[in-house]
């Protein structure tokens, strides 16, 4: 199905953990969709160590298993997306297509339970603790942008967000693009993650 992609090429397989890790390190992959259990060396410990090696490849754990743990650690590991087996072909592709990108994704119904979880105590926003200005970055989103931070904490892609919100996509991207300028994060994952400590999405 990947290959049958104009703009797609699998360029390796593993049966394993400890087989993926070494793969990567020769081919060098732009994205990895990687499994959670496997024979030789789990999912999670390869991501880590294939992100290790190669911080520019961007994993994507596709599993059967919906289940805050799996979501956690997948998170914790460096993974930029959780996709579930039973996806449609197009929601796979388009997932990898977005992680490429620099995208987050993670769609599940526990995911963004789980990344407010992780987030909440995170280092990496430590500087949101001061909440005046975090207070401030919030009192400067549009009513527009808050219509769009909200479907972005659902999990929506842009081009769901824009036919949920009848605009087009590029306005949607501008949007989104301007939110994680606000917050002064690096993606819409940390922008959501500070909507909701701040209890300005659900």
């Amino acid at each position: 199905m990947i290959n049958a992609q104009e703009d797609m090429e699998v360029v390796g397989e593993a049966a394993g953990g400890h087989e993926a890790v070494q793969l990567a390190k020769r081919v060098l992959p732009d994205v990895v969709l990687m499994d959670v259990q496997m024979s030789e060396g789990g999912g999670i410990e390869a991501t880590r160590s294939i992100i290790a090696s190669n911080p520019e490849c961007k994993v994507i754990i596709l599993t059967t298993f919906d289940q805050e743990e799996y979501v956690y650690d997948g998170i914790r590991s460096g993974a930029v997306g959780y996709l579930l087996k039973g996806a449609a072909p197009e929601e796979l592709v388009d997932t990898v297509r977005a992680a490429w990108k620099g995208e987050a994704i993670f769609r599940t119904t526990v995911a963004a339970k789980v990344i407010g979880q992780i987030f909440h105590s995170s280092q990496a926003l430590q500087q949101e603790t001061d909440l005046t200005t975090a207070a401030q970055r919030i009192e400067s989103l549009t009513e527009r942008e808050l219509e769009v931070l909200q479907q972005m904490a659902y999990g929506l892609r842009n081009e769901e967000i824009a036919k949920k919100l009848y605009i087009g996509e590029s306005t949607v991207k501008t949007h989104v693009h301007r939110i994680i300028q606000k917050f002064d994060v690096e993606d819409r994952t940390q922008a959501v993650v500070i909507a909701i400590r701040n209890r300005i999405v659900h």
